[in-house]
């Protein structure tokens, strides 16, 4: 009778630790998926998948019909290409993933919500004027990955942020207006720099190749940008692949701090 009460005890325990491995793969398979959407939220590839999922239920809808071999044969043969090309589709998505887990410092930026960075203030301060003045401009924060490619295709500076030295460089008559100035920690690390083109389509017609531009740092970085508009004087910013339009310049230190603090505002992204 004890044998059998022991043996009655073990199974319960086993069941019971069947039941609770049971609970935790279904909560590591559903991490994983929310990790995943999370990644590619506000993204084209939100659109990509959307196909693929639409033409996996197509091709599962007709393979299921009874006497369509030929069908079904081409479906096998095709399938393992396109689960191959899933890599490739998805590497701005991928890439972003692994840099975000070989970053060691992302709970240590270099800015802090509650004190004064003079950087935000000077970018703040020279967007108003350039604002007013209509004269476009792309500044750059670079955060955890690294923008040194597309900084050895500027002019290095190196040198302190301050508005009247932002107004000069995007100044119509200076030979340094185009391109991008990038923002390495407390300086202004090089300007006339090249930023890669993004390939989305951008359906204002206002937003020309300095918002392309943005998005297109945005969408192989972490880097945020601040676009002024040259034709109409709007200040957006750039991040995680979305351009948010008609940011208010007054507010512009905290709408950065925000962004550089991955606080996601509540505005819509206006592409």
């Amino acid at each position: 009778m004890n044998i059998f009460s022991w043996e009655s005890i073990a199974d319960a325990l086993s069941r019971s630790t069947d039941v609770w491995i049971s609970v935790i793969d279904i909560l590591l398979v559903t991490a994983v998926i929310y990790s995943g959407f999370l990644l590619i939220r506000g993204t084209r590839a939100v659109q990509v998948l959307r196909g693929f999922v639409g033409l996996a239920l197509i091709v599962l809808l007709l393979s299921s019909i009874p006497g369509l071999t030929a069908f079904r044969q081409l479906v096998s043969w095709i399938l393992p290409t396109l689960l191959l090309s899933i890599p490739i589709i998805f590497q701005p998505e991928l890439r972003r993933a692994l840099e975000q887990l070989g970053r060691t410092g992302s709970f240590f930026r270099f800015l802090r919500r509650n004190e004064v960075s003079p950087v935000i203030v000077a970018v703040k301060e020279a967007s108003v004027r350039l604002s007013q003045r209509r004269h476009g401009a792309l500044i750059v924060f670079e955060r955890d990955t690294g923008l040194q490619e597309y900084i050895d295709t500027g002019i290095l500076l190196n040198s302190e942020v301050s508005p009247d030295l932002l107004l000069t460089i995007f100044n119509k008559n200076t030979e340094l207006h185009d391109g991008a100035v990038i923002m390495r920690n407390d300086k202004l690390a090089a300007a006339a720099c090249v930023m890669p083109l993004s390939t989305s389509s951008l359906t204002d017609r206002q937003m020309g190749l300095r918002h392309r531009a943005a998005l297109g740092i945005s969408e192989v970085s972490d880097a945020v940008a601040v676009v002024v508009s040259e034709e109409t004087g709007q200040v957006s910013i750039a991040h995680n692949g979305r351009v948010i339009r008609r940011q208010d310049p007054a507010r512009l230190d905290d709408i950065l701090y925000a962004f550089l603090h991955n606080r996601q505002n509540s505005q819509r992204a206006d592409v």
